[in-house]
């Protein structure tokens, strides 16, 4: 399956459903109580995150996809952070605020990073359903993609209105459930369950043709677009009617903390189809999300930069020989982290000393270098009859294992220019004894800012030579 990092900047997703506050505090400990047998922590640090609700919709707007978000807080200062980290990330923020009812906050002691205890502070909210449907509805007609975050907390308490409102908008709705009656999740176009919360509707599975089984009648009988089951190690499950079932592996490397990694699937999951991805490519991002964020201690949110990078990895353009599509994603990324694209190119039909000097200076020019090659017809267009004597694909191979190169990318013009207009490097490189003005492409990286640079050839080294001088053997 072949994967791409979708335009999150044009996916706008609205979340509703229970908002919680996430608090940590953090500090060592050197002693047991006298009072109990119990560790004293020494409390030097307290961080707040927001939770639930609140961090589906911070990972949404991590990715940087516009973010709403509808839920219930009571009036007081848990709720003031709350607002004020989601503000800070750019969410836009709708709480229903209701006197007397604590807003909902997990309260966790860790030490050396290991959690120690977990306190929380909740009572179900006394939720005004139609005024939060209302506050919905009005959000609905400027995003794409509706998500009930369900913690079972009161919040959420007219679920079938909801969807009903998305569902007339032609708005797609993904539902993370809760309890034991999925029936409230009727019409929707996915579900997110993990296997307990699966397991705990339509009883154990014996095996994956029992999951996949059992989970076809259910998203029959409640009309569900979709069903993924969330299964741990096992990675997840995606069951669509009249498709073959769809079993992704885990992708985490390393698990330090599961928690929030149900946010982060249906977060990403609910991005990318805003962003027009297909359900399998959305289901198979958000997989490679979750193996991000199990990686990491407490409620975490991955960020754009984050998901590209492991989208390179899976796509093998982390660096080496590339198509330009990947090429593209891999230069997002590399921006992304503030580095610095040269870019150079040329026929590398014979790799030899004078190549591989010029490539190393070239790179020292910034912090990635592209080198486009030209295919063999364009080589022999330019070089003549018998030229290239190495395939593009070999010549490519070559250069790719030459430790100053990042990615070599072919091109089938005479010129690199239209791969310039879509690189758009920050230094365009060349070798030899030219003017600026006389590199082919330097108007058009110097047209938008970049740079033009020539750097000298190494003397006695050239591919031409090297053929005459087999040739007269």
């Amino acid at each position: 399956m072949k994967l791409s990092m979708p335009r999150y900047d044009q996916a706008p997703v609205l979340v509703v459903g229970d908002v919680m506050l996430d608090r940590y505090w953090h500090g060592g400990t050197s002693r047991i109580s006298p009072e109990a047998p119990v560790p004293v922590v020494k409390v030097e640090q307290i961080e707040d995150r927001p939770g639930g609700a609140a961090n589906v919709a911070l990972n949404i707007a991590a990715l940087g996809a516009p973010a709403l978000l509808v839920g219930v807080t009571g009036r007081d200062e848990a709720a003031h952070s709350l607002a004020d980290s989601l503000h800070a990330a750019g969410v836009q923020a709708h709480f229903q605020r209701i006197d007397e009812q604590p807003t909902i906050v997990k309260l966790r002691v860790m030490s050396r990073h290991q959690q120690l205890l977990r306190m929380d502070f909740e009572e179900p909210f006394n939720t005004d359903a139609e005024a939060l449907a209302e506050d919905v509805d009005g959000l609905l007609a400027g995003v794409k993609v509706l998500v009930l975050s369900d913690y079972g907390k009161g919040a959420l308490k007219n679920h079938q209105a909801l969807i009903q409102l998305a569902r007339a908008r032609g708005i797609p709705v993904l539902a993370d459930p809760k309890g034991k009656d999925f029936s409230i999740y009727r019409g929707a176009s996915l579900i997110t369950p993990n296997l307990s919360e699966f397991e705990a509707i339509v009883g154990h599975c014996q095996d994956e043709a029992e999951l996949v089984a059992k989970g076809a009648r259910l998203m029959n009988e409640l009309e569900l677009g979709a069903l993924l089951v969330t299964r741990g190690e096992h990675g997840m499950t995606l069951l669509r009617p009249e498709h073959p079932a769809l079993h992704l592996p885990a992708r985490a490397r390393e698990v330090f903390d599961v928690t929030g990694a149900g946010d982060t699937v249906i977060s990403t999951l609910a991005a990318s189809i805003a962003a027009g991805e297909e359900l399998p490519q959305a289901v198979a991002l958000a997989n490679l999300a979750a193996g991000i964020v199990v990686g990491k201690l407490g409620t975490a949110a991955i960020s754009a930069p984050e998901l590209r990078r492991a989208v390179q990895r899976e796509e093998g353009s982390e660096r080496g020989v590339v198509s330009v599509e990947q090429l593209l994603l891999a230069l997002e990324d590399a921006r992304a982290h503030g580095e610095k694209i040269v870019f150079t190119n040329g026929c590398f039909d014979i790799l030899h000393a004078g190549h591989v000097t010029y490539l190393e200076q070239a790179r020292a020019q910034g912090d990635r270098l592209v080198l486009a090659v030209n295919d063999d017809a364009s080589v022999a267009r330019l070089k003549g009859p018998g030229r290239p004597i190495n395939a593009v694909d070999r010549r490519m191979a070559v250069l790719a294992g030459l430790g100053a190169v990042d990615w070599v990318v072919s091109f089938a013009e005479d010129t690199p220019e239209n791969l310039l207009r879509q690189v758009k490097p920050d230094v365009l490189v060349k070798g030899g004894d030219y003017g600026i003005d006389q590199v082919v492409g330097a108007e058009i990286v110097r047209a938008y800012g970049g740079e033009v640079r020539v750097l000298g050839l190494v003397e006695n080294s050239s591919t031409t030579a090297i053929v005459e001088k087999i040739r007269s053997k």
